[in-house]
């Protein structure tokens, strides 16, 4: 089951959710600088904000996927299949 912020996720743009994650990935930059200067009242906000950059990330690789053509998704397996014989 998705939760309330996921679906909110899903619902916006590429372009909306890439220009939230460059906000989001200022305010996480600047929140380890005051942690590591001064400490953080609550440094459980550090992993928060980590784990909404990896929604974010994961959200659009998801549209970027189906937005592809089938054409391109076979191109794709053929390069995924071809990693795993490497391992």
């Amino acid at each position: 089951m998705a939760s309330d912020k996921m679906n909110e996720l899903k619902s916006m743009t590429i372009d909306e959710l890439k220009t939230h994650l460059m906000q989001l990935e200022v305010a996480y930059n600047d929140s380890k600088f005051d942690h590591a200067t001064m400490g953080l009242e609550n440094p459980l906000e550090l992993r928060g904000k980590r784990r909404e950059i990896a929604q974010i990330k994961t959200v659009i690789r998801e549209q970027e996927l189906a937005e592809m053509t089938p054409e391109l998704l076979a191109k794709r397996s053929k390069i995924v299949q071809r990693r795993k014989k490497r391992r």
